[in-house]
């Protein structure tokens, strides 16, 4: 089931990058069409942040909210944007930490990253960096990253505990959380969600407020906060996650295989 969820969420992005001009407007993040309004997409970017990005970035903006509006990034950071999409937020976070910084992108659809890349190079954006993984195994060193944002996907994940994990890890000490997400009240139970919309459909598979807490909680992260930002559907809303990890955490230190025959 797992795997099948997993290419459900693929070609569901995949077709979403090969017909733009569709993007959001003709669903949710991830495609129920009952959902097309501003509850999803570029709607939830300002005008001025529209205006930064290329038209295809926006069209194909299928999130919940605007990680970088709450992300307060800096000249010179690393940004990781798991699950990039068109590339619509790891551009706008290109721009704010400047050339002495960088953005990447991770995403798993080989469709997405091609028009994510090729919206950066309309953009002229030099500092937009898009690799090929999936989020619960990120293709990045520990203690490498300053912020970790998402946009409406890791309510997509069938191993949250693992994506959680890998925040952490690559995380520096002291770096931030900032994702935009699908959350449920803690009042529904799983099956409940299930009933109010579909895993592709960013719904199903939501996480509540306590489970995402107590997750990233789980993985070392402090400062954890969950608030509401819209509703999505009943007793499901977009939200805004932060967290933090602690300034005096530890670097896990790179084996001997891992290294082997860098650089």
């Amino acid at each position: 089931m797992t795997d099948a969820l997993r290419e459900q969420v693929r070609k569901r992005y995949a077709e979403a990058a090969s017909a733009p001009a569709s993007g959001c407007g003709s669903g949710s993040c991830c495609g129920e069409p009952a959902a097309a309004d501003a509850r999803f997409g570029a709607a939830l970017y300002d005008p001025d942040q529209q205006g930064e990005v290329p038209e295809g970035a926006a069209l194909v903006s299928l999130g919940c909210g605007n990680p970088t509006a709450v992300a307060e990034l800096r000249e010179g950071e690393t940004v990781l944007d798991l699950g990039s999409g068109g590339g619509i937020d790891v551009i706008l976070s290109a721009r704010r930490v400047g050339p002495a910084g960088r953005a990447y992108g991770l995403d798993m659809t080989d469709e997405m990253l091609a028009l994510a890349q090729a919206n950066a190079d309309e953009a002229g954006v030099a500092n937009a960096i898009f690799l090929r993984g999936e989020i619960e195994s990120v293709p990045l060193p520990a203690a490498s990253v300053d912020v970790v944002i998402s946009n409406c996907v890791v309510n997509l994940s069938t191993d949250k505990p693992a994506v959680l994990a890998e925040i952490a890890r690559v995380l520096k000490p002291g770096g931030r959380v900032g994702i935009s997400d699908v959350v449920a009240e803690d009042r529904l139970a799983p099956e409940e969600r299930a009933e109010r919309g579909s895993f592709v459909g960013c719904i199903a598979g939501a996480l509540s407020v306590g489970e995402y807490a107590a997750g990233l909680e789980a993985a070392g992260l402090e400062d954890v906060s969950v608030d509401f930002t819209h509703e999505v559907a009943d007793g499901l809303h977009g939200a805004v996650v932060r967290a933090r990890k602690p300034v005096d955490a530890p670097v896990p230190q790179p084996t001997p295989a891992a290294t082997a025959g860098c650089c």
